[in-house]
């Protein structure tokens, strides 16, 4: 199969076949960026941030931020929320 045939060829109009040699081979061109561990502090971003953080729903997550136990961990610029991760739950465990 021609690859550059395939790649400008619309979706739709592929066999499955096709898109199946297309999937399998722009898979093996393209490199996999390694993951490397970030090092300092870890972020979480907005309300979902938090929720996820401390295992919460949302709501449980936005009265937590509001009730002040976690605002030296916080920074917010308007409706951007970020919160640094260890802070917020050492303050948490200092808040028990």
């Amino acid at each position: 199969m021609d690859l550059e045939k395939l790649k400008v060829k619309p979706l739709f109009q592929m066999t499955g076949e096709e898109f199946m040699f297309l999937q399998h081979r722009t898979n093996k061109e393209i490199p996999t960026p390694s993951v490397e561990p970030e090092k300092g502090k870890k972020y979480v971003y907005g309300i979902r941030g938090i929720a996820k953080l401390f295992g919460c729903s949302i709501s449980s997550a936005n009265r937590l931020k509001k009730s002040g136990k976690i605002d030296e961990a916080i920074i917010q610029d308007g409706r951007k929320i970020i919160v640094d991760s260890e802070l917020a739950l050492e303050l948490m465990k200092a808040s028990k």
